[in-house]
C-alpha cells in the first residue's frame, strides 16, 4: 500500500538545555516520512524547498523509499527555515525565527504517480492547501489524516471546517482540542469534532501520551518515560508517521487497528526526542522497534 505525505521539508536550528543545532534537516513531512520509512517502504512526498536544499537530503529520502518526484525546487530562492529554543521543562518553547521563504508560495501539483495513493497524511499547512491536495486525488484514499494548528482557527476558520469535513482522521493537541470544539473537556471536545466530519479524533498530549476516539470508544497510548528528552521537535510528527505507517502496512483501518498504530506512533515519537533532529529516526533499526513496541506492552500490562 502507498502512504502519500505533503508538508514541509525545511531547515531547523534547537537550543535545548541539552545542546543547539546549527542548520539541520527539519520539516513535518521529513519526520513523517522518515518515521513511516521504517515500516513501509512505498511513501510518496509532496513538499517545496528552494535551491539551497543540499543533494545529500534528497538522496537520504530516496535510500529510505521515498517517492520525491513531488518535491519541487524552486531556484533563486530559499527553504523554510524555523528555529526555536526549549525551556527547561521541554514543554514550552520560544520561536526565534519563522523564514516562509518558499513556503508562502507553496500549491503542490500532485504528479500523476501520487494521485492513486491509498493513504494521505496532510502536514499543517492552510486548509486551502489541504483540500487542494484532497481534490487532486484521482480515486479517494481509503483514509485521509490531517495534522492543523490553533493559527488556522484563527484565521481560516471556515477553510478549516471544510477540510475537516473531509477527512477521516484529525490530530490535534489539547490546546487545539478546546479552541476548535469549545469544550475544555477533551471528551466533550473530541465528540463535538466528531460532529464536524472525521470517524477519528487523536488527541496529542505530548509527555502524557495520546487519546484516540471513534463513536462512544476510547484508547489511551501512554509516552514512554524515558531516561533522557534531548529534542522534542519532531516528535509529533514522528507520531503521526509510525501511525500512518502502520495502517499503510496493515491496510486495515479498524478501530482495533488504530489502537496498535496509536502505540506505534508512541513508539516511534519516543525514539525521535532522544537526539537532535531526526538523528535518531536514521540509526534506528526494527530489531530496536520491537523492544520499544515490548517496553510498551510492559509499560501497560496488568491483571486484576
Amino acid at each position: 500500500m502507498s502512504l502519500l505525505v505533503v508538508g514541509t521539508v525545511a531547515f531547523d536550528e534547537i537550543e535545548t538545555p541539552l545542546g543547539k543545532t546549527g542548520k539541520i534537516l527539519g520539516g513535518a513531512a521529513t519526520y513523517v516520512g522518515l518515521a513511516a520509512s521504517l515500516l513501509i517502504d512505498d511513501i510518496r512526498m509532496s513538499a517545496v524547498v528552494g535551491d539551497d536544499f543540499p543533494q545529500q537530503y534528497l538522496d537520504l529520502f530516496a535510500e529510505r523509499k521515498i517517492n520525491i518526484q513531488g518535491i519541487k525546487i524552486v531556484p533563486d530562492q530559499k527553504s523554510f527555515f524555523w528555529s526555536g529554543k526549549y525551556h527547561a521543562n521541554m514543554n514550552q518553547r520560544d520561536t526565534i525565527t519563522t523564514d516562509l521563504n518558499v513556503l508562502a508560495d507553496f500549491n503542490p501539483v500532485l504528479p500523476e504517480l501520487y494521485r492513486d495513493s491509498k493513504y494521505l497524511m496532510l502536514g499543517n499547512l492552510t486548509p486551502a492547501i489541504q483540500k487542494s491536495v484532497i481534490n487532486q486525488m484521482r480515486t479517494r484514499p481509503k483514509l485521509i489524516c490531517m495534522d492543523t494548528m490553533n493559527f488556522w482557527m484563527d484565521t481560516a476558520w471556515n477553510d478549516l471546517l471544510d477540510v475537516v469535513s473531509m477527512v477521516d482522521v484529525l490530530a490535534v493537541n489539547e490546546e487545539e482540542a478546546r479552541q476548535l470544539s469549545g469544550h475544555y473537556s477533551l471528551v466533550h471536545a473530541a465528540r463535538k469534532i466528531l460532529t464536524m466530519g472525521p470517524d477519528y479524533v487523536i488527541v496529542k498530549r505530548g509527555e502524557h501520551g495520546a487519546l484516540l476516539f471513534c463513536g462512544d470508544e476510547k484508547f489511551y497510548a501512554p509516552a514512554m518515560p524515558l531516561d533522557n528528552v534531548i529534542d522534542p521537535t519532531g516528535a509529533g510528527d514522528s507520531f503521526a508517521g509510525g501511525f500512518m505507517g502502520f495502517l499503510t502496512k496493515m491496510d486495515d483501518t479498524s478501530f482495533e487497528c488504530m489502537k496498535n498504530a496509536l502505540i506505534y506512533g508512541a513508539a516511534l515519537a519516543s525514539f525521535s526526542v532522544e537526539k537532535f533532529g531526526t538523528e535518531r529516526l536514521l540509526e534506528i533499526s526494527a530489531e530496536d522497534i520491537n523492544k520499544r513496541l515490548d517496553e510498551f506492552v510492559k509499560l501497560v500490562s496488568f491483571s486484576l
